[in-house]
């Protein structure tokens, strides 16, 4: 689809490839997520989620197949241009928050903005709005110990669009949370992604939360259907 944000086609990836125990984890997987598109990925636990969100993100090289993102084809390019375009582009949340423990709320956002070029006010004053968004203004200066594990993965939200993506992906990302807290976090989540019109892929197996996005695939046997 032309505007499309993400496109995956024909993803391939083997573990152990022509060694004892490959494991064919994606065997033609195909996806295309629309600019303002939320889609849930489901699979049984082991089925390539994690897989094909990391290739989705540059984090892993396909076998085989092509991935694009905001348009741009992305085999062969350099590891500086998949470096460039994943801190630029695209936001990720995991299910544990990976926050870093040393550093209080406000520091987790603004640092990745910095890593990105923006000045250090400018960073300051993203991080602040984007906690005031999801209700944790008063928090700024709490490290990541001193918070609730919502509160943590909300921090992890405002991370992940601290440089205002284009593409969010989500890893069973209220996965860790009581079904109370979960539902809490995702309404967030979702508000901010609505008002700010951005494509995400998110994997979960809370079918709840995935009849709230606005498309279901389902990974089977190596490929999105």
């Amino acid at each position: 689809m032309s505007d499309a944000v993400l496109m995956l086609d024909g993803i391939e990836k083997t573990y152990n490839r022509n060694r004892p125990g490959e494991v064919r984890v994606l065997q033609g997987a195909s996806l295309s997520v629309a600019r303002g598109e939320v889609v849930a990925l489901v699979a049984p636990s082991g089925a390539g989620k994690s897989t094909l969100l990391h290739v989705a993100g540059l984090l892993d090289t396909p076998d085989a197949g092509q991935v694009a993102i905001a348009g741009r084809a992305m085999q062969g390019a350099s590891d500086r241009a998949r470096t460039e375009m994943r801190r630029g582009e695209v936001g990720f949340i995991y299910q544990f928050h990976h926050l870093l423990p040393e550093f209080t709320a406000l520091e987790n956002i603004v640092l990745p903005q910095l890593a990105n070029g923006a000045g250090a006010a400018a960073a300051r004053a993203r991080a602040e709005g984007l906690l005031a968004r999801v209700g944790l203004a008063a928090r700024a200066g709490h490290r990541p110990a001193a918070l609730s594990g919502g509160e943590q993965q909300r921090v992890a939200f405002c991370r992940a669009l601290a440089n205002a993506p284009k593409l969010l992906l989500a890893d069973e990302p209220t996965g860790n949370l009581d079904p109370a807290t979960s539902a809490q976090v995702f309404g967030v989540l979702m508000e901010v992604v609505r008002e700010t019109g951005l494509s995400a892929l998110i994997a979960t197996h809370n079918m709840d939360l995935a009849a709230r996005m606005d498309r279901v695939v389902r990974l089977e046997a190596g490929r999105v259907v």
